[in-house]
């Protein structure tokens, strides 16, 4: 159980507060490149750490991410004017360029000099992996750009759903390491099969177990931790265990388990204490990995089906997250189509911020458990002049990540030797194929 105190400590991250000041030791996704694939075209909106931004892309392809708001009298620069090079605002002409350059100011005099003595508030930014990245913590503390795990090249296919969600982010970083939930919660999407792995269909995916009540095992680590659900196979259960391997990225990315033919991954952005920005991420060989419009589809995250142009749910705790009780009362578990946001339905109905003070953790909550108490440490680590975790020489490895698979008992998951998912002998010789045991 936490202290009222401590769950403020973990979810809270405008302003000075530690939490928001070590992510930002981070390189962080601030949007989608598709929100700003057109040089000079409309700006995007985005909202990191409670701090409004505007991101565009200038004449020349670059993209800036600015303070949203003019230096002159603060009117939004979302609605400003991209063109030769920059934006300019409507309210009297100032223009800045992506470094946050003041190129600019109609409404002064040339001799003034003002523009060279105003610098407006940007960002060091990359783009990858089908996002635009940003740095916001200090100049001095700027880590070099890593591709994360699931955008490990220029090459892999990224596919991602992006939802604006409202509620906090730590309940829905919960919510992605918490292996336990998906056997009930996600039943009638995740089906049991006599399979030999986790297999993908164009409806459903694919468990070769019914085991609800996995054994769960943690592996603390620099970077956050991995851990195993253990389950019951459908065959040969008397011999061999399910693997189900979660990688936790400190501050909030899941690496999860993945299927057959693509690996998943989920990261989650905070936009501010009680707002969150969710990018659910499938990614691979081109070959196997679902197009964005078809993974979008396959997870009821389609803009102007399920998401608004802004990509907020259309599904709200008012209507009920569009439930069928006659779909229930069929046999479907939850009655919310689309596994997501069976997900985003038991996030947000916890409140903007989750009071964890109340929670009762039983033994399948031991990631959670891992997940605040790492958390914790971490933050009062950073707070006392330690490096923010997961940086520096406690980066990720290369060779890290999820899995799942049918073990003999014999085998200890954390000497399992893994790899991403990715057809054997066909390019990318540095990422590993399947799985095998170690000799």
């Amino acid at each position: 159980m936490m202290t009222k105190e401590e769950n403020e400590l973990l979810c809270r991250v405008e302003g000075d507060a530690p939490m928001g000041r070590l992510m930002r030791r981070h390189w962080q996704p601030v949007c989608l490149l598709d929100e700003v694939s057109e040089p000079d075209g409309t700006p995007a909106k985005a909202r990191l750490f409670g701090e409004d931004l505007v991101v565009f892309r200038d004449s020349d392809g670059r993209v800036g991410v600015m303070d949203e708001y003019c230096p002159h009298r603060r009117a939004s620069l979302v609605f400003g004017r991209n063109e030769e090079g920059g934006l300019r605002c409507l309210y009297h002409g100032w223009k800045m360029d992506v470094e946050g350059n003041v190129l600019e100011m109609v409404s002064e005099p040339a001799a003034s000099g003002m523009a060279e003595k105003v610098k407006h508030k940007a960002y060091p930014v990359k783009e990858w992996g089908g996002l635009v990245w940003a740095y916001m913590g200090p100049a001095d503390t700027m880590p070099e750009f890593v591709p994360p795990r699931w955008a490990p090249t220029e090459d892999t296919r990224v596919s991602i759903a992006k939802v604006l969600l409202p509620c906090n982010w730590a309940q829905i970083l919960e919510g992605a390491i918490d292996s336990a939930h998906s056997s009930s919660l996600h039943s009638s999407d995740m089906v049991p099969a006599r399979v030999d792995g986790a297999k993908a269909t164009a409806n459903t995916w694919l468990r070769p177990s019914t085991d609800k009540a996995p054994r769960m095992q943690v592996q603390r680590t620099g970077y956050g931790f991995r851990y195993a659900a253990l389950r019951r196979p459908i065959q040969n259960a008397a011999t061999h265990d399910y693997v189900r391997s979660t990688v936790f990225v400190a501050p909030a990315t899941a690496l999860i388990p993945p299927n057959n033919l693509y690996n998943v991954a989920n990261i989650n952005v905070p936009m501010d204490d009680t707002n969150t920005a969710f990018y659910f991420i499938a990614w691979g060989h081109p070959a196997q990995t679902p197009e964005t419009e078809t993974w979008r589809k396959f997870l009821r995250q389609t803009v102007g089906v399920d998401l608004t142009p802004d990509y907020r749910p259309l599904r709200t705790l008012e209507n009920r997250f569009w439930q069928d009780r006659e779909a229930m009362k069929a046999g479907n578990f939850t009655g919310i189509t689309g596994f997501p946001n069976q997900d985003v339905a038991m996030w947000v109905s916890m409140g903007p911020i989750a009071d964890r003070s109340h929670d009762r953790l039983g033994a399948s909550d031991l990631a959670i458990v891992e997940f605040r108490r790492q958390m914790l440490d971490a933050v009062r680590a950073f707070q006392a002049g330690e490096p923010a975790i997961g940086t520096g020489e406690q980066a990720i490895p290369a060779e890290i990540c999820a899995f799942q698979a049918i073990v003999p008992k014999t085998t200890d998951w954390r000497e399992f030797e893994v790899g991403y998912v990715w057809p054997d002998g066909k390019e990318h010789a540095e990422l590993e194929p399947s799985y095998s045991v170690k000799a």
